[in-house]
């Protein structure tokens, strides 16, 4: 690879980023980022980047990536991301590289259409109502002239459209290579093009989803890779908590026995003996499950001998019926290739159970959430750096993580020890704004403690005054969704500009009418807080409620706390407070996005100014001018 052009040769002044696109900006953080890179996959060495907002870290890590001549995995915290890397940053650099990238773009099964049941869907009875027939009609026109398989493409299907589940092609129904359509399937093409790729766009989900399933005998989606670049390296830690924890709901009970029947019939095994064992599996687990009385959310759950000394009768039932229902399977004459996926699902079901009631770990925290009718029993590691050393930082030879929000007053400390990584480099990229003149942060000290019952109606007030200095154009963002809610309704009819309040649309429609509706203000929650880019005039104001510190009662939290309690820590300057820090970066970053942003960053919790701690959020955030006069606010925006 000697004759390749080095990063330098790119990001210089006059490189040859400056001589393929006419408004190419010379930034001197963006070549030191692109060098920290090259150098981290020429050396094998791993790398922590923290790029401000205007560094221009996409291509200053997809670049070193081409370059570097290996098999190199993008992973990002969004789709969104995902999708602006593969359709637009890619394209772009691709069309002035003599030779052509060899760049594929992977998603998790459930976003691809599955032809198989596409098939059979025209041949049984599996569709309710009116709504999904026309659902149904769309998805099969486009399946006939699509090249991906993608939903994304699916413009036309509404976002909560139930046939879809119905359709796609997640693993609990695919017989994989013995499956008729194979050679047609998307998930096949999907792999066949990662196999033939140097640079493979992923996201984390997938990313983590597929390193769990590695460590099992089934094998993941990605094949083997040299390098690997996490954009948005934020997330990591509960993105991969997620899957190197299980799950065990009432859910995937029905619909094993759904999808057990729906098969049984159209491959005609069923008989009078296996509906007799799907009806008493179904009923075992609707008493199994009734007994989880825990309130709508998020609760601890820790005494696994008592509920099982009490309820033993009816987890053993459930336990049974799994194992009869395997029997069945196994036993079916002629077996169709269906029923190896379906047996495997039901032996599996049953083992994650009984790993669940019968062998807590110390190292594990059991949590169960209730949605709606949806039980849910969940166990996450309490740390997860002991399992990403091992499985991937060990693995490896380099890997950089970077985002504009990762270091804490200057130092990786936290992320370095929640993540479990050692002997790695690590770099602070400066953002390329003068957020002394294009930022104000304001801090009211009139209001009451953001934790006493007078917090929500005084903090209305002041929503209310600094929405008439902005003219709205505003995010006002809330730490929970009850005082989302609560303090919107003391707003809303006292405003004179037209509101959007998360969860009454999707996500991307909330952001394309704010965008587009003048004077527009914008109530959110955490999902608000990042991966969202709004630039110029129409976003000018980001109002957040109070310091965005994780719910200490939340169970997983909790045991975290615990645990760093236990070992001689503290819990609050140790996780607390550094997660809190991160998190309040991320929902600043909306507000600057371009050398020609202005706007006010208003936090209505004074205890950033009162608390000794307040030092470390300040040492984290960018060098905005500060002021805790809102008449100073007043002077800010009278000069926009």
């Amino acid at each position: 690879m000697s004759s390749q052009p080095s990063a330098r040769k790119f990001f210089s002044r006059q490189g040859l980023l400056a001589q393929w696109h006419a408004n190419y900006e010379f930034r001197p953080g963006q070549l030191q980022m692109a060098e920290a890179v090259e150098a981290a996959l020429t050396d094998n060495r791993h790398l922590i980047v923290e790029a401000g907002t205007g560094t221009g870290k996409t291509l200053a890590y997809l670049i070193p990536a081409i370059l570097s001549g290996r098999r190199v995995i993008i992973s990002t915290g969004t789709k969104n991301l995902q999708e602006q890397l593969f359709f637009k940053d890619i394209p772009f650099l691709a069309q002035h590289f003599p030779n052509p990238l060899r760049v594929s773009y992977m998603k998790g099964r459930n976003n691809y259409v599955c032809r198989q049941k596409m098939i059979d869907a025209e041949r049984e009875p599996i569709l309710s109502g009116l709504e999904e027939v026309s659902d149904f009609k769309i998805i099969r026109d486009w399946e006939l002239q699509t090249q991906t398989g993608d939903r994304a493409e699916l413009k036309d299907l509404p976002e909560g459209s139930t046939v879809w589940a119905k359709l796609d092609s997640r693993r609990e129904l695919c017989s994989g290579q013995k499956c008729p359509q194979f050679e047609r399937c998307f998930i096949t093409k999907m792999q066949q093009e990662a196999a033939a790729s140097d640079l493979i766009v992923v996201n984390h989900h997938l990313f983590f989803a597929d390193l769990a399933v590695k460590q099992t005998d089934f094998g993941g989606v990605i094949p083997d890779y040299e390098a690997v670049i996490f954009d948005e390296a934020h997330e990591i830690e509960d993105v991969a908590g997620q899957y190197f924890g299980i799950t065990v709901s009432n859910h995937q009970i029905t619909d094993l026995v759904r999808d057990i029947n729906a098969t049984a019939r159209r491959k005609e095994f069923g008989s009078s003996e296996l509906d007799r064992t799907l009806v008493s599996v179904n009923d075992a687990s609707d008493r199994f499950f009734a007994h989880f009385q825990q309130p709508e959310g998020r609760t601890g759950f820790s005494n696994h001998a008592a509920f099982l000394e009490e309820h033993r009768e009816h987890y053993d039932d459930l336990l049974l019926g799994l194992e009869l229902l395997g029997a069945h399977l196994q036993l079916v004459k002629h077996q169709p290739e269906e029923i190896i996926p379906l047996f495997r699902r039901t032996d599996d079901f049953r083992a994650r159970l009984k790993y669940w009631m019968e062998a807590p770990e110390k190292t594990t925290v059991y949590w169960i959430e209730k949605r709606g009718r949806g039980v849910f029993l969940q166990a996450t590691p309490i740390d997860v750096s002991p399992m990403l050393r091992e499985m991937l930082f060990d693995q490896i030879p380099a890997i950089v993580l970077t985002s504009a929000t990762l270091a804490v007053e200057g130092k990786f400390d936290f992320l370095e020890k929640r993540l479990g990584l050692t002997m790695n480099r690590s770099l602070v990229v400066e953002g390329s704004f003068d957020y002394q003149k294009q930022a104000l942060l304001y801090v009211p000290q009139n209001l009451p403690d953001p934790r006493t019952p007078a917090f929500p109606r005084a903090a209305a007030e002041e929503i209310i005054e600094l929405l008439k200095l902005s003219q709205g154009r505003a995010f006002v963002l809330f730490t929970s969704y009850q005082q989302m809610t609560h303090v919107r309704e003391l707003v809303d009819y006292r405003l004179d500009y037209p509101t959007l309040l998360q969860g009454t649309k999707p996500r991307s429609v909330l952001l394309e009418e704010f965008r587009a509706t003048p004077n527009c203000v914008l109530f959110a929650t955490s999902s608000f807080w990042q991966g969202v880019d709004v630039q110029g005039d129409q976003l000018s104001c980001v109002i957040i409620d109070k310091l965005p510190f994780a719910v200490p009662s939340d169970p997983v939290v909790d045991a975290r706390i615990r645990a760093l309690r236990e070992t001689g820590g503290n819990p609050f300057f140790d996780y607390q407070i550094p997660q809190a820090a991160i998190a309040l970066k991320q929902g600043f970053g909306r507000l600057i996005r371009a050398k020609t942003d202005r706007g006010v960053l208003a936090i209505l919790d004074h205890r950033i100014t009162k608390q000794r701690y307040g030092q470390v959020f300040f040492d984290s955030l960018p060098d905005y001018s500060f002021t805790m006069n809102r008449d100073d606010v007043a002077r800010f925006f009278s000069h926009v």
